[in-house]
C-alpha cells in the first residue's frame, strides 16, 4: 500500500470519526433538551397545583373568617 493510499484511508477514517462525534454530540444535546423541557413542564404543573391549592385554602379561610365575624355580630 502506498503512502498516498494510506493517507487517503487515514483522512476517511478521521472524517468518519468526526461525523460520528458530531452525531453523538447532537443526539446528546437533543436528549438534554427533551429532559429540560419535560422537567420544566413538571415544575410548571406542580407550581400550578400548589397555586390552586393556596387559592382554595385562602378562599376557605376567608369564608370561615366571614362566618366567624357574622357569628360574633361583625359586618
Amino acid at each position: 500500500m502506498s503512502g498516498k493510499n494510506f493517507q487517503g484511508l487515514k483522512e476517511q477514517a478521521e472524517g468518519a470519526a468526526k461525523d460520528a462525534a458530531n452525531t453523538l454530540g447532537q443526539t446528546t444535546q437533543d436528549a438534554v433538551n427533551r429532559i429540560t423541557d419535560a422537567s420544566q413542564k413538571a415544575i410548571d404543573k406542580a407550581s400550578k397545583t400548589v397555586q390552586d391549592g393556596v387559592e382554595k385554602a385562602t378562599g376557605q379561610a376567608a369564608e370561615a373568617m366571614s362566618g366567624l365575624g357574622k357569628k360574633c355580630g361583625f359586618k
